[in-house]
């Protein structure tokens, strides 16, 4: 415990992470854009003139942003060129005086990616979601039901919220009554603006050991036993997993956690502000339940709840004609692909229900690193969406949201609704 200590104190020593310099109006990596919702402009600008564009002064340092489709599809296809190891998954330089590395099979390249992935991966077959969705069904009706219609709350911490902290307690088998330390963890380990100063950061890690001491103790508890269909049971009778360090556990706890809570968690907030933002589209979807499998991939592409993953370059390359050097950073903004005009067309900023290619976006990312809980996050979303209609249920929403700030995960902190019948 004191090497652990230490390690907190020099990080809360460490050097404070800031660019001072004039402001690049194409520096798509600013908090302000995502808090004020004010981001579509500056990728449409750079969509319509620079695909492949170098940022040269931003708090993360230089990097190259990749804002249309097909150059994100160009480089997730070449993970030996655009590596995930090399600097990790977010435009978060990882800074070997005053961090702990902590990695996750996410931000690693083959083969060990393929190892580790291959071991939570029949958490999140089509036969698991069949057998979770009775489950899934039941607390989603449990949750709608407990609300009170003509009654202002805050929809992301009374549904979105509680609905994916209690999906991620079943996949871990987590003390139910501690399960909103999910959500604590999650917070703190999935936002990227916290490793701008070192007293955020030395908290942050702080945080993420109390995590994993308390996963080590569910871990402890299950050594031995038989196998169980929970991701730690997975992980202890696995080959690539059984041997992992502390940091490499605590790594992947944490791509899991915040990968199964902010997806979910902040389309499920979507799916109540995006379809209030467009009426004619949720009068669409409530005349036609049958829309519902197709307007929960819409709603995932017009979100995208994680704005973009970060790749490093193994050698000199190009990419959308660029050229660019071994050891640069990109930016693959999925958030701008999701909105590219020449796939999605002009009406790519709205949500449109029966949109034809809706399940054509890349909110999950592609290729080998697709988000590997894809299925169960489209799975609660359809559920709730069908529960709704069900009660013919009507989100309405009374106020702005308040909104994550930060260029990583794309969410809600906040979302007054009131609901209603239709």
């Amino acid at each position: 415990m004191a090497t652990q200590q230490a390690t907190i104190e020099d990080i809360a020593n460490g050097p404070v992470m800031r660019y001072d310099g004039p402001v690049d109006p194409l520096d798509v990596s600013r908090a302000e854009l995502y808090r004020d919702d004010t981001w579509q402009a500056p990728f449409k600008q750079l969509r319509e003139t620079a695909p492949v564009h170098k940022v040269e002064h931003s708090d993360y340092g230089p990097y190259w942003s990749v804002s249309t489709y097909k150059p994100i599809l160009e480089a997730e296809s070449l993970p030996d060129i655009f590596s995930s190891e090399a600097g990790g998954i977010t435009l978060a330089d990882f800074l070997p005086d005053s961090d702990v590395r902590m990695p996750m099979f996410i931000a690693m390249d083959r083969p060990k990616h393929t190892g580790q992935r291959r071991t939570v991966a029949p958490a999140f077959t089509p036969s698991e979601m069949v057998r979770m969705k009775e489950n899934i069904v039941r607390r989603t009706a449990e949750i709608l039901d407990s609300l009170e219609y003509g009654k202002t709350f805050d929809w992301v911490d009374m549904v979105s919220i509680e609905l994916t902290t209690q999906m991620l307690a079943i996949l871990f088998d987590f003390p139910w009554e501690d399960r909103r330390k999910l959500t604590f963890w999650s917070d703190w380990a999935g936002d990227i603006e916290l490793v701008k100063t070192p007293e955020l950061r030395a908290q942050r890690l702080q945080h993420m050991y109390e995590c994993g001491a308390y996963f080590q103790q569910l871990w402890n508890a299950k050594v031995g036993k038989e196998p169980t269909p929970d991701l730690i049971s997975m992980m202890i009778h696995s080959d690539a997993m059984s041997e992992m360090d502390q940091f490499e556990f605590i790594g992947n706890l944490i791509l899991l956690i915040v990968g199964g809570n902010d997806t979910t968690r902040n389309s499920m907030s979507a799916a109540a502000y995006g379809l209030d933002l467009f009426p004619d589209e949720r009068a669409k979807l409530e005349a036609d339940p049958g829309l519902i499998q197709n307007a929960t991939q819409e709603i995932i592409r017009w979100q995208t709840p994680l704005a973009h993953m970060r790749r490093t370059a193994t050698q000199d390359t190009e990419l959308g004609g660029q050229s660019i050097k071994a050891g640069d950073k990109l930016a693959l903004w999925y958030l701008s692909a999701n909105r590219d005009e020449t796939v999605f067309g002009d009406d790519a900023d709205r949500i449109v229900v029966d949109r034809a290619n809706a399940r054509r976006h890349l909110a999950f990312g592609h290729g080998i690193h697709r988000c590997v809980g894809a299925r169960l996050a489209e799975l609660q979303i359809s559920v709730l969406l069908e529960e709704m209609a069900k009660r013919r249920m009507r989100v309405n929403v009374v106020g702005e949201p308040e909104r994550v700030a930060a260029c990583f995960v794309h969410g809600y902190r906040k979302l007054p609704v009131e609901i209603s019948t239709y």
